[in-house]
């Protein structure tokens, strides 16, 4: 695994111009697009609450999945270091969002994975790793607020 420091790039460009630019709160679009390399491009805009797409990716949605997959990722690479063989995962987070006048912020994510397990493996540890996980997780490491984690393991039929 490599260590250091890792540098990350994105641009944001935003495509809501609707010909009159921000000429007032509801006469541009929220969308935009999201480009990384040669990755596929990602639709975004904001929340329908705040005059978005719901058909695009808004940025609490990227944050709840990237909180997601760090964890899950972590979780994997641990189950493989100890032997314990991952069939399948499966998460349906959820995060929670307040606003008001002087902004809004995230007060929690919960993780809800599903994971199903070879039949035999150490199910006690494999429970174990997603404690291990949330501790390395860089994402849950970044973050001010409580990202939890309500795990069911499950050995295969």
């Amino acid at each position: 695994m490599a260590h250091g420091e890792h540098k990350y790039q994105v641009t944001v460009e935003w495509t809501g111009n609707k010909g009159s630019g921000t000429s007032g709160y509801r006469d541009y679009g929220r969308e935009h697009v999201i480009r990384s390399g040669d990755k596929p491009d990602i639709a975004g805009s904001s929340d329908p609450a705040f005059l978005g797409d719901a058909a695009r990716w808004n940025p609490e949605d990227l944050l709840l999945a990237s909180a997601s997959a760090c964890h899950k990722l972590w979780y994997l690479h641990l189950c493989s270091d100890a032997g314990i063989r991952v069939l399948a995962y499966v998460d349906h987070a959820d995060g929670t969002m307040i606003d008001g006048a002087d902004g809004g912020r995230f007060t929690g994510i919960t993780l809800h994975p599903h994971v199903t397990i070879r039949a035999g493996d150490d199910r006690a540890m494999a429970e174990h790793l997603h404690h291990v996980a949330h501790e390395k997780c860089y994402v849950a490491n970044s973050v001010n607020f409580p990202i939890r984690c309500e795990a069911q393991v499950v050995w295969a039929a």
